[in-house]
């Protein structure tokens, strides 16, 4: 049995992005579990790089994958205007190029994993084994899937049964699979750095070019009901980071802290620091109801209780029994405040959620073919 699996990705790498995390850290345990990783990806940024140690640096990783930045000589990217017709082109001609580089006798015993529409369908069209990562619906996917359903060398894996749910007329090999989280970084869990009544937010304040709904959230610890909380959001880009200081200065509220974009490290020391984490999204439909987040499970690693938006996508997470939900109203919020500070976290078995586990499960998928 060969054992690669080449990872075939249209994202940019470094990114400050969830999904580039996601992915690297899927294919760190990939290799953990005895695999030889190979990752493929565009040089389509300014900041793209495929230099092994930039990589390593950036997201804590320890592991010798094998990292080919492939030339991305389309518009997108580099033009800022239409961006969204010029992703789709320049996606397809970018896979249809990449694909083609893959000779049959070379590789036609590996694996190949991607979240890729156009990589999965050239590959499968060359009868590779391919496993699909499916984050998201669109019709392009959509269209995809039904083209690729007939082929026994193509499985998906949805990252919940709504994302499912919505390709229910496609017949395709598949399983439901969570994200997860690298317990390694979160190894080092001291209670006594833990702060009373401190709650982080992780995350990007932009979701998909848009403004993160956080009103809601500013206005109910500018409560007296919550002035004994204290709020701590992470995150970037730098420029509404600084918009939202510059808001909580204005209305002179002075227990939120604005921390910006932290290193893995400095994020990993914030969260053992704290009591609770949040889980808060614009109630877009990804969100509502496809979104898997790395960072809840971030949150459950360091034993913190989880205070969420009341989403069906949060609803179908795993270890329910330590997320207290709230409405997107400011009442609701500070109840919940209230009750994941002041309630003992119900411990789990992290071994369930870990990447270790999940890669796992992904190489019983290709192992399966």
């Amino acid at each position: 049995m060969n054992k690669v699996i080449n990872y075939i990705s249209y994202q940019s790498f470094p990114a400050e992005t969830a999904n580039s995390l996601q992915t690297i850290s899927n294919l760190k345990y990939l290799m953990k579990n005895g695999y030889d990783v190979k990752l493929f990806f565009p040089l389509r940024e300014k900041n793209s790089s495929d230099d092994l140690k930039t990589i390593q640096n950036y997201y804590l990783l320890n592991q010798n994958i094998s990292i080919y930045g492939v030339k991305h000589p389309y518009p997108f990217g580099k033009i800022k205007y239409f961006n969204k017709l010029l992703f789709h082109i320049s996606h397809y001609l970018w896979a249809k190029s990449t694909v083609k580089k893959f000779n049959d006798d070379k590789y036609k015993n590996d694996y190949f994993l991607t979240r890729s529409d156009w990589i999965l369908f050239f590959l499968a069209k060359k009868n590779y084994k391919v496993v699909f990562e499916c984050h998201q619906y669109s019709k392009v996917r959509n269209y995809v899937f039904n083209k690729v359903a007939s082929k026994d060398n193509v499985k998906i894996i949805f990252l919940n049964q709504y994302i499912k749910k919505e390709f229910s007329q496609v017949d395709i090999k598949n399983i439901l699979l969570p994200s997860g989280v690298d317990l390694e970084i979160f190894n080092t869990l001291n209670k006594e750095m833990r702060v009373s009544k401190k709650i982080t937010f992780v995350g990007n304040l932009l979701r998909f070019g848009k403004e993160r709904n956080l009103d809601t959230v500013i206005n109910a610890f500018s409560s007296p009901k919550l002035k004994d909380y204290n709020l701590n959001i992470v995150g970037g880009p730098d420029n509404e980071a600084n918009k939202i200081r510059e808001l909580l200065l204005e209305k002179n509220i002075s227990n939120i802290t604005v921390t910006g974009r932290l290193n893995r490290n400095e994020i990993v020391q914030e969260l053992l620091s704290s009591s609770a984490g949040l889980l808060i999204n614009t109630p877009d439909t990804h969100s509502k109801y496809f979104t898997s987040p790395l960072k809840y499970f971030e949150y459950l690693a360091v034993g913190l209780n989880v205070i969420a938006v009341d989403f069906p996508s949060h609803r179908v997470l795993p270890n329910q029994e330590n997320i207290f939900y709230f409405e997107n109203n400011e009442d609701s919020l500070i109840q919940a405040v209230k009750d994941g500070c002041n309630s003992a976290f119900k411990e789990i078995n992290l071994q369930e959620i870990s990447l270790d586990t999940r890669a796992k499960k992904i190489i019983e998928l290709f192992e399966s073919f």
